[in-house]
């Protein structure tokens, strides 16, 4: 799922604020590279997601009967194959 930059830096700030507002949480660095790490590990999901996505597609398209992408059996075919690939990376 593609979620634009903007989207990833919004949240990234929620996250920190909502830690910096908690008694709970202290850092140890800056809250701007808190921030960053944040943003980081969010850009490095959204890519794992993004490259099991490609590879369910493909899997996907390769069956013999067409499939067509929206139906209830696409939809199905899609989650388990998502699933199993994705337990596959260790995900």
């Amino acid at each position: 799922m593609r979620i634009s930059r903007e989207k990833v830096n919004h949240l990234s700030n929620l996250i920190v604020k909502d830690m910096e507002e908690s008694e709970d949480v202290s850092f140890l660095g800056e809250a701007v590279d808190v921030r960053i790490n944040i943003v980081r590990a969010i850009t490095n999901e959204l890519a794992i997601d993004d490259e099991i996505d490609e590879e369910v597609r493909r899997e996907l398209s390769s069956y013999s009967s067409r499939l067509i992408e929206g139906t209830r059996e696409w939809e199905i075919l899609y989650a388990k194959h998502y699933d199993q690939e994705a337990k596959r990376r260790g995900v």
